[in-house]
This record gives structure tokens, sequence and C-alpha cells, in this order.
């Protein structure tokens, strides 16, 4: 469904999406974005390099994120910035990373501010993240 201005107000949720983070998961994703640093898929490097374990890339995250903005504005829609995309602790291994989010403003141009937040369990573990998108105002 490609949704245009007059479909979204302020408060509005963006569907969340689940995403378990296997080990197969991190791996593949750094074969697919050749970060190859061991802290995203050797368990003993990681947990030598003070993390818990391994965790999931800015490449996984920053995909994540797009995902569910993607989903939400359609083909039609534009990303046009992402910022305070802080990443405020791990996304272990083993977990499952829900990412989602709100809007937060609506405006007559066409333009849509989100927040949006990566989590496990009650955890924030990046953002909250301001995402300004454009979406078809007809």
């Amino acid at each position: 469904m490609q949704r245009t201005i007059k479909d979204v107000s302020v408060g509005d949720d963006l569907p969340s999406v689940d995403y378990p983070l296997s080990i197969y998961r991190l791996v593949v994703a750094a074969g697919s974005n050749r970060d190859f640093n061991s802290i995203h898929h050797n368990s003993s490097y990681a947990k030598a390099s003070g993390a818990p374990d391994v965790y999931a890339s800015t490449f996984i995250l920053m995909g994540a994120w797009e995902r569910v903005i993607r989903d939400f504005i359609g083909d039609a829609g534009t990303i046009r910035s992402i910022t305070n995309f802080r990443m405020r602790r791990f996304n272990l291994v083993g977990t499952t990373m829900t990412v989602g989010g709100r809007v937060t403003d609506v405006r007559d141009d066409g333009t849509v501010v989100l927040e949006v937040t990566s989590r496990v369990g009650d955890d924030l573990t990046v953002g909250p993240g301001v995402v300004e998108v454009t979406l078809p105002v007809a």
C-alpha cells in the first residue's frame, strides 16, 4: 500500500519488525557488506575486546531501520535524513531486536518526521532517531 500525506497523522505507529539475531544472520551480513571485523561473528574475539558476545553491525542496524521506514512510506516515498542514530547498547547474538517508531510531525508539503528506535526486550539499543521522509501529497 502506498501512503500519501493524507493517510498519516501525528502519533501513528510504524508497524514494528522483529529481527532474530542469529550467528547465521551476522555472518551473512558480514559477507554481504564485507565487514569482516571479528567482533561481529567470532565470540571469543568479541569477548576479548570487552563485548559480552558478538553483536550486530551498523550495516544490519541501519538496514533494519530502512526496512521499517520503507515499509511505512512505500515506493513513492523518500528518505531525506536520518539523525540521532545512536547505538546505546549491544544488539547481541541470540536476542531479537525489534525496530519500530511513530510519526511526530506531518507537514503540508508532504514531509513527515518519524521517531525510530531499536529495542531488545524493554532495553533501548539504538536511537531514538529522527527520520525525515516525504510522502506523495495526492
